[in-house]
């Protein structure tokens, strides 16, 4: 699941011509692995929270972009995480953090769409820590 969200976050960030052009060039590759980990691990920790897979993915669906509780942990992790560790100016990890619910969306579309196996309900299930009972989502 890293490495989908890992490449994700490249094109996502990668897109955004502010953010790319404001992280300094030999920290790139370090700043898309820290915001692919944040989000790796808080949406672990999300889904353990919703019992699985399908409860993650059902409340990602429902609020992403309107300041929902998982997307808000995911932000407050993540510009604490790149202000202390790469020295980012906040302009820059609000930026950054803006671009998660695009992010997530994508996040969202490849988990549900049948046609793409890169993740799945099952995949995300399986990253989750053993002995975290999931339940059977929308």
């Amino acid at each position: 699941m890293f490495d989908e969200i890992l490449t994700m976050v490249k094109d996502q960030l990668g897109k955004n011509q502010q953010v790319s052009s404001a992280i300094p060039a030999d920290q790139q590759d370090a700043v898309h692995r820290e915001v692919a980990n944040q989000v790796t691990n808080e949406l672990k920790s999300q889904a353990v929270a919703q019992g699985g897979a399908g409860g993650l993915l059902s409340k990602l669906q429902e609020a992403i972009g309107s300041g929902s509780p998982v997307v808000n942990a995911i932000e407050g992790g993540l510009v604490s995480s790149l202000g202390s560790r790469f020295g980012l100016p906040p302009s820059i990890t609000g930026a950054i953090a803006g671009a998660l619910p695009g992010l997530l969306q994508k996040f969202v579309h490849k988990a549900n769409d049948p046609n793409d196996s890169s993740i799945t309900k099952e995949s995300i299930d399986q990253s989750l820590p053993k002995g975290v009972s999931t339940l059977p989502g929308p």
